[in-house]
């Protein structure tokens, strides 16, 4: 698995950057984003990059973030998203914008995607809505300085010896800063957001699952 090239930018496509490592030229499909986000010509650059297998094809695909490479690879879990298809929603959204789509349930959003019909916007917001705080944890730990795989295994909960606090734990106060930024990010205003986490917040949570139960009690009652 190819998961990040770093050499210098030898030619930029409508949709793919061609990378030369060492002599040799990587063909990199990319965002119209992350494209604009790019160097000139002979300029180095560094991308993270997924690498999709089909039985008569390699390809590609690479991301400024740690955190688009997360929201590419989820999105082509639903039926229907192929590689470029979630390309072209990370590229119309970025990964706030997706997050924030995926919390409020705002499927137009997905589908303003060039090449995203009615349905398959919908089923995105349907199938990602609970696996989506995990990603957003992610990029919450990230922005706060932990890095991202401190985030894929639950932080531990249990209580340290000789501590006088019990209801709260230091695995607890990292879910809650983490929980406040990754909402801070989708919008909601510091107090909304910091309501909500303390009447999310239970003992042992982990960061995903404060932002999940958060964003239930956010969620537009009626």
């Amino acid at each position: 698995m190819i998961g990040r090239i770093a050499g210098r930018l030898d030619y930029r496509g409508a949709d793919h950057v061609l990378i030369d490592v060492g002599g040799v030229g990587y063909v990199v499909y990319v965002s119209d984003r992350t494209l604009a986000s790019l160097p000139g010509p002979g300029e180095a650059v560094a991308l993270y990059t997924d690498l999709i297998v089909r039985e008569d094809l390699l390809q590609l695909f690479g991301f400024l973030t740690l955190i688009e490479k997360e929201w590419h690879r989820l999105l082509l879990s639903v039926q229907g998203v192929g590689a470029k298809a979630a390309m072209a929603i990370m590229g119309t959204l970025g990964p706030d914008g997706v997050s924030r789509a995926l919390a409020i349930g705002d499927w137009a959003a997905i589908k303003a995607a060039p090449g995203i019909g009615p349905k398959i916007a919908q089923r995105v917001v349907n199938e990602l809505n609970d696996k989506a705080p995990t990603v957003m944890a992610m990029g919450a730990a990230t922005v706060s300085g932990a890095g991202p795989a401190e985030v894929l295994i639950e932080p531990d909960t249990r209580p340290a010896r000789g501590d006088v606090s019990p209801g709260r734990t230091d695995g607890n106060a990292a879910a809650q800063a983490e929980a406040l930024s990754a909402l801070s990010n989708l919008g909601y205003g510091p107090s909304e957001a910091a309501q909500a986490v303390a009447e999310a917040m239970e003992p042992g949570m982990g960061t995903s699952e404060v932002i999940r139960a958060a964003l239930k009690l956010l969620a537009p009652k009626g």
